[in-house]
């Protein structure tokens, strides 16, 4: 049985996640998909540099790094695809797709700042560039003139969506610094966090494409419902990686989530999972790594990680975690169930595959 981890001589990311998609879709076909919506994503692109437009010099220069650093713009490219799915193809959904893409790129900012990033994506993080009191700020920016700009498609029902999603997304971060470091956190607030860490986003892309296309209610909640799961599958599947990938693929240093304290479902099994003596070696564990000054955990960190991997392995672990994500993705495509059968079903269906088998 496929343990969710590397095999040996096989590049980390991809080898962790190569098998642990739910039908079969390839990797290559997510390729295609990619690109045959390159044109459209390029047209998102230009959108999302406009948003960072400003008279304050500074703005656009850090949107450029930003923008520089790359992404698979994920979250837009579920807003075209549901769209596809509803029929709509009018020009403001590369529009919305470009204020989606916005608001996620608020929150990495805020993210890196909170914290102390060192790169993104193997670049140098905007804060390490350009300080922390101006990245907070820019992400202020991209986040109002976000919004500013959905104003424009005079849509309460948009704005409730992108509402709801950025309202969550802070609570959810929130919910996250008050549970750094604290192993007892409960498998429902895990799931809360990375609800709206990610989950929220993606659920408001795909709703926003129903709400263009004017479906009725019970299709749009289907594909606000599938975009939620999918989302909470990304993210499962990224904590899971800062485990077992390698980074150069995964383009930060690995075990940055324990080095951080942030306890995500991995140790979440393995606290539950392990015998009493080895439980409290993983507390301790984390007790000790948050005791040490954050620019002195490396060293420390690197002795951890390889105690913790070891205890993954003895109890399957990853493995676990991995079907959590398979189960969810599951439960994704089964929301789509009121579409008719179509080929854009099913490339948005092969897009939910991708929780699983990304290399970004």
């Amino acid at each position: 049985m496929n343990t969710g981890m590397p095999e040996e001589g096989c590049p980390g990311r991809q080898c962790a996640l190569r098998d642990a998609g739910t039908d079969g879709h390839s990797v290559m076909k997510n390729k295609d998909i990619f690109k045959e919506y390159a044109g459209e994503l390029q047209t998102v692109e230009q959108r999302l540099m406009d948003i960072f437009r400003s008279d304050v010099f500074l703005i656009p220069v850090v949107g450029r790094h930003i923008l520089s650093s790359g992404g698979k713009r994920i979250r837009p490219l579920f807003l075209l695809l549901s769209a596809d799915l509803c029929g709509y193809k009018g020009e403001d959904r590369a529009t919305l797709a470009a204020i989606i893409e916005a608001i996620h790129t608020a929150s990495l900012l805020h993210d890196d700042v909170i914290d102390s990033a060192e790169t993104r994506r193997g670049k140098p993080a905007a804060n390490a560039l350009w300080g922390n009191p101006v990245v907070v700020l820019i992400g202020d920016f991209l986040y109002s003139n976000a919004l500013k700009l959905a104003v424009l498609q005079k849509n309460q029902k948009i704005m409730e969506a992108l509402s709801e999603a950025t309202t969550r997304m802070t609570e959810g971060e929130v919910l996250q610094l008050n549970r750094i470091g604290d192993p007892d956190i409960t498998r429902e607030e895990y799931f809360t966090i990375i609800a709206a860490k990610t989950g929220v986003l993606i659920s408001a892309a795909c709703r926003i494409a129903g709400i263009l296309a004017k479906l009725p209610e019970e299709r749009e909640a289907a594909l606000a419902r599938f975009g939620l799961k999918v989302g909470i599958a990304f993210q499962l599947a990224d904590d899971v990686l800062d485990y077992v990938a390698s980074q150069r693929d995964l383009g930060k240093r690995l075990g940055k989530d324990l080095e951080e304290g942030k306890i995500t479902l991995p140790l979440l099994h393995l606290l539950k999972a392990a015998a009493e003596k080895e439980r409290e070696e993983v507390k301790g564990i984390i007790r000790e790594t948050l005791a040490v000054p954050k620019g002195e955990r490396t060293e420390a960190g690197s002795r951890h990680l390889d105690r913790i991997t070891e205890l993954f392995t003895r109890y399957r672990v990853i493995e676990e975690s991995l079907q959590s994500a398979r189960e969810l993705i599951g439960e994704a495509k089964a929301e789509l169930a009121v579409f008719p059968e179509s080929r854009e079903k099913e490339v948005l269906l092969a897009m939910a595959e991708y929780a699983m088998q990304r290399q970004e």
